[in-house]
């Protein structure tokens, strides 16, 4: 820290003067002060990271070919810092995949309504949404395209980089360029991004019985129990009166998601607890009795069940609220942060875990397991569903 003594003139100064004086003396002490922590700052940094610094040195000066580009460069120190955790989960997103990942789990993004597909040559051709921005300007099925923005797409250029650079803020335009066969006549379209949802769910009444509704969760995203809520509601008028909930391979999400799907079926009680590093245990609880309580219901589960998924297994089977019917989940039960980096990159950190009370196994070790096993047979895929079928519609 620094001080200053201000001494006592033999001369008389003015009162403005005198003012003016002080403020300058304190302006010079909070410059000096904010420079000497930057000194000691770069001091230390350096000082931290010198076997670095040397390092990136020798390859400037050495070697044989052009170092990559500083953000190239960077990237790759990140993943070498993360990989000395040896843990999974803690991990390095580039920009691209952080983009398509918090799509996925927000359940929407600003786009033009398109699913992608590759040609017999390889390239890359569209298929319009019904209604969508693309389809209401003319993007016709099976339109090559050729460019987005000005950037030329090749049959190698990679999807989530297509992806990416067609997505964008909802009310943005984008050009998009494509090939019409057989005329091969190119076609520009600007179009305004809308809102496009990316549903977490795929549902149909089961074929050998149409009372019993099959819902697939691929994964947990922050839209899920809203589109479980209308998927229950169009089963049901269709006929549906017991219910199927398949978590395999699903990896989980959002962990909010995770509980507020295992919600709509419970009618009291704890979901779930979880603890961060330095922080309380904080637990979730029910409410209100969720609108799915009564719902007859059994839940799929596999080893590719993970995370967010866990969370609504487990949740259902300690309130013995549906059977589980499958093999023993995967197991996971760590906690990630996702810290959004400049470059739009971002960091997955492990900060926490978390746990189901009254659970009667120990998820990080054996997973959850299932009331009923079966295991998966590659010959027999439907044998589960059958099995729950039966065990639903049987049980009346």
């Amino acid at each position: 820290d620094l001080y200053f003594v201000v001494i006592e003139p033999k001369f008389k100064m003015s009162t403005s003067y005198r003012k003016l004086l002080t403020a300058f003396i304190v302006v010079l002490g909070l410059v000096l002060a904010f420079l000497s922590g930057y000194v000691l700052r770069s001091h230390l940094t350096n000082q931290q990271f010198s076997l670095l610094e040397e390092a990136h040195s020798i390859l400037q000066k050495y070697a044989l070919e052009e170092p990559p580009l500083s953000p190239i460069l960077e990237r790759g120190m990140i993943r070498g810092m993360l990989q000395t955790f040896g843990d999974p989960y803690t991990v390095y997103v580039e920009p691209i995949q952080t983009e398509l990942t918090a799509d996925s789990l927000q359940g929407r993004y600003g786009g033009i309504g398109v699913e992608f597909g590759q040609d017999q040559d390889g390239y890359w051709i569209l298929y319009p949404f019904p209604n969508s921005p693309a389809a209401n300007a003319g993007i016709q099925k099976a339109d090559r395209l050729v460019a987005v923005d000005g950037v030329e797409i090749l049959p190698e250029t990679p999807l989530d980089a297509i992806q990416a650079a067609i997505r964008g803020p909802v009310g943005e335009t984008v050009l998009v360029k494509v090939l019409r066969m057989p005329e091969d006549s190119p076609l520009e379209y600007t179009l305004k991004r809308e809102d496009i949802p990316i549903p977490s769910l795929t549902w149909h009444l089961a074929g050998p019985e149409p009372s019993v509704g099959v819902i697939k969760a691929t994964f947990m995203a922050a839209s899920t129990a809203d589109e479980i809520l209308q998927v229950v509601a169009d089963l049901q008028a269709r006929g549906a009166t017991h219910f199927i909930l398949d978590l395999r391979n699903n990896g989980g999400g959002l962990l909010e998601a995770g509980v507020d799907t295992a919600r709509l079926f419970l009618a009291q009680g704890e979901v779930m607890q979880q603890h961060y590093r330095n922080q309380r245990i904080e637990t979730f609880v029910v409410n209100h009795p969720g609108p799915l309580v009564d719902l007859p219901l059994a839940v799929l589960i596999n080893h590719g069940t993970g995370s967010a998924a866990e969370i609504v297994a487990g949740a259902l089977k300690a309130h013995k609220r549906a059977p589980l019917i499958g093999e023993p989940s995967y197991g996971k039960t760590t906690l990630q942060l996702i810290f959004d980096l400049p470059d739009g990159s971002s960091m997955h950190v492990t900060s926490g875990r978390w746990w189901i009370p009254n659970l009667d196994s120990t998820l990080d070790e054996s997973g959850i397991q299932p009331d009923i096993f079966i295991p998966q047979d590659p010959e027999n895929p439907e044998a589960i569903i059958q099995a729950a079928i039966t065990l639903l519609v049987g049980s009346e």
